[in-house]
């Protein structure tokens, strides 16, 4: 058994930890209570987007102006959107990201991976840490983004993947990501940005939206298709913004009651030392008295 200064010594350690993990919570709570008013806000309005950016893919030809968002063509050259945390201390919220990345470069594109074929946009630092010490090729960091997140300076992101896709520098754009469900439920999430899909999940007999477009078609397409992929890029960040904050604060929840269950025990542990102390102290002054009675 441990001696009393070292079990104390532990014990207000313990405590230190705890109001510090107790702190992070709250600080956490108050983040999320913000940032997921915002997603919560966001998702029908871009959802809706999506949903007629589907329909109007599926409708135009290719010869239509803006369409080269929806070009198809084999994957040769890829470009992975790593969205990760810039601070630690939430879990395995960046590891998953990270081995789902790892898994999909070295499964779904074995074959571009080794002919130097795909490259990575990191946002967050401890994602760009990562890669950073690896073979895997990193073209921009936008880990600064976070500090001050907003939709003019995500938009200005994705303007340029969009751009590096129409001039055919790209032939596919994925998100990993992490994706809010709850405070303690993040849905680790790898979705296709560019090419935008045709709609085909529909039943046939179902009648297409039916839109009169004005002032006219080339004009609208031109407007909607850039306009509906950079609130699609930035919910996608402010999902993973909102995602972290949710699994720091449940983090800090399970390490403040793991804190709390150790004191208990270090408690418990220190007070039968004590105890024990105690007796001895009384048995050797029982024994010394005995000694000179003898």
């Amino acid at each position: 058994m441990a001696n009393l200064k070292e079990i104390r010594t532990r014990l207000n350690s313990v405590k230190s930890t705890k109001q510090i993990t107790s702190a992070m919570k709250m600080v956490a709570a108050s983040k999320l209570r913000k940032a997921q008013d915002k997603i919560l806000r966001l998702r029908p309005y871009a959802g809706k987007l999506h949903e007629i950016l589907l329909d109007i893919s599926a409708r135009i030809d290719d010869s239509d102006d803006g369409t080269s968002y929806s070009r198809l063509s084999e994957p040769e050259r890829i470009l992975l959107i790593v969205v990760t945390s810039n601070k630690g201390l939430c879990g395995a919220f960046n590891s998953n990201v990270i081995k789902e990345t790892l898994n999909i470069l070295r499964e779904k594109y074995r074959v571009q991976v080794s002919s130097g074929n795909v490259d990575l946009i990191t946002i967050g630092k401890k994602g760009a840490d990562y890669f950073r010490k690896s073979v895997y090729n990193i073209v921009e960091d936008h880990s600064p983004v976070f500090d001050e997140l907003g939709f003019e300076k995500v938009s200005i992101i994705a303007e340029g993947v969009m751009d590096s896709f129409l001039k055919g520098k790209y032939d596919r754009v994925e998100f990993i990501y992490n994706q809010f469900k709850n405070a303690a439920v993040q849905i680790l999430t790898n979705e296709q940005f560019l090419p935008v899909v045709n709609n085909t999940d529909k039943d046939e007999s179902e009648s297409p939206a039916d839109y009169i477009y004005e002032p006219g078609k080339e004009e609208i397409i031109k407007e909607l298709i850039p306009k509906t992929l950079k609130v699609q890029f930035y919910k996608n960040v402010l999902d993973s913004y909102v995602a972290e904050h949710g699994a720091r604060m449940t983090a800090m929840h399970m390490a403040t009651d793991n804190a709390t269950e150790i004191i208990r025990d270090l408690t418990l542990e220190y007070n039968k030392a004590r105890q024990a102390s105690i007796t001895n102290q009384i048995l050797e002054v029982v024994s010394g008295a005995e000694a000179l009675n003898g």
